[in-house]
């Protein structure tokens, strides 16, 4: 079902002993499902080959009716700005155009490249300039620069190993032409404003922790006093060992994932969690990730939403070397966020990606169980630069015309979700209210789009 060119041996393979009936029957029930019955209901039956359309709609209606359940007919968004650091990034996941070879960065270097690296400043004015208009939010995930450090002390720690490039993956500041400071320094500048930063990943905290013995929860605690105010599970993208192997063996592993989401979560931050799918992984490891996730909530609680983010396969290494021939079909996206919903009975929001999906589809999947349409974004570079084309940027009055199309009721969030604000269709034109800048005026009112500027 996958966009696989390759039989790549996998343990794990969509056979089970359930049957689908089953399967769904315990879903209407809302009983807690099992690999086995997440595997029937993604495949729409183990028993038959392909997905059988009828049998989806059951899967779908069955999510749809768990959604309006737990969280009713509220469509939610934010108003946010992705500001990333730097492209800059040795780890050489093959799904990912994001990167660039941190060598390029060096100041000796002559390349022609297009990536970049922003300094504090650069992302404070970024992030000013976007809370004055009305945005609440900022979202940052990195690269891994070599030069970035948690902190001062970190920098003196890896500055002492005897060969820190080999040994640590870690060269000064000065090596390279544009000075990325570190972790906290530029968390520090995001949060200006009373910005809520959103940002380090496990696998950035895992960087931010590299050559010491620090615990990810002191790690997160330090970030959290430099003003990070949440994490994002991204990294994950298939949380089972076999899988990582081949589409990115240089990242961390699932244990220790889970571990950084376990530490951000111990240092009192609220966390999201993510899959990356339709690349080389079978329908089972789709439901063993859920399973992952699940089992991660149901022991710390702080998980706040799902993001099913479908593979953009263009423009990345898995496509360009054959091992895979294109993405997930429009059927799996919808089993996808459908499956969730009902398998992850402890994570209340499941969010709908226009940025992946595009308008149409993104409202559609608002059918198969999820609840929320991301956020305004203002830039997007990540999907842009492995071949997404569905735009950086949603006004308000877009989603409330988008959200009330289908019959829903639009809602501007924070990022929590613990603060929230109906939107009536007929007051427009709408902005957002809940930042600490924001008086409902539109976000680019009197200002051009920004998804037209330059990086």
């Amino acid at each position: 079902m996958t966009g696989a060119a390759h039989d790549f041996g996998f343990d794990h393979v969509p056979e089970t002993d359930q049957s689908f009936e089953n399967a769904l029957a315990k879903a209407r029930a809302g009983e807690r499902l099992t690999v086995d019955d997440g595997v029937e209901l993604i495949t729409t039956g183990t028993d038959r080959e392909g997905i059988d359309a009828e049998r989806k709609e059951l899967v779908l209606e069955a999510a749809d009716r768990r959604r309006a359940e737990m969280v009713g007919d509220d469509v939610t968004f934010v108003a946010n700005l992705n500001n990333n650091v730097t492209t800059a990034c040795n780890t050489g996941c093959l799904f990912c155009n994001f990167k660039n070879t941190a060598h390029l960065f060096e100041a000796d270097s002559d390349a022609d490249h297009g990536g970049f690296t922003k300094t504090p400043a650069e992302s404070r004015d970024i992030v000013a300039d976007a809370v004055e208009m009305g945005v609440y939010e900022v979202t940052s995930v990195s690269g891994l620069h070599p030069a970035l450090v948690l902190d001062g002390e970190h920098r003196e720690i890896l500055e002492a190993y005897d060969n820190p490039a080999a040994e640590v993956n870690y060269k000064p500041p000065e090596a390279y032409d544009t000075d990325p400071a570190s972790y906290a320094e530029q968390l520090s500048a995001m949060s200006v404003d009373g910005a809520h930063v959103h940002s380090m990943t496990p696998e950035e905290a895992h960087h931010a922790k590299r050559g010491t013995d620090w615990s990810y929860e002191e790690v997160y605690r330090r970030l959290a006093d430099a003003g990070l105010a949440s994490a994002p599970g991204t990294a994950a993208e298939i949380l089972v060992p076999e899988v990582r192997e081949v589409i990115c063996p240089g990242k961390i592993g699932t244990d220790e994932w889970v571990a950084g989401m376990e530490g951000a979560m111990q240092a009192g931050l609220d966390v999201t969690a993510t899959i990356m799918y339709g690349h080389v992984e079978t329908e089972k490891h789709r439901v063993l990730h859920l399973d992952v996730i699940r089992d991660l909530q149901d022991r710390y609680g702080g998980i706040t939403e799902f993001v099913p983010l479908s593979f953009i396969h263009q423009n990345t290494p898995l496509y360009d070397r054959g091992l895979v021939t294109g993405g997930a079909s429009d059927d799996e996206d919808e089993l996808m966020v459908a499956v969730a919903r009902l398998y992850l009975d402890n994570v209340d929001h499941i969010q709908s990606s226009w940025v992946k999906f595009g308008n149409a589809k993104a409202l559609k999947l608002l059918n198969c169980g999820a609840d929320d349409l991301m956020g305004t974004i203002l830039s997007e570079e990540i999907t842009k630069r492995a071949g997404g084309g569905f735009g950086e940027f949603r006004s308000f009055d877009d989603y409330v015309d988008m959200i009330t199309a289908i019959g829903r009721r639009p809602v501007e969030r924070s990022t929590d979700y613990r603060t929230r604000r109906p939107l009536d269709p007929d007051d427009g034109p709408h902005g957002p209210t809940l930042g600490p800048r924001a008086d409902g005026t539109p976000l680019l009112d009197g200002r051009r789009d920004p998804a037209t500027a330059d990086d």
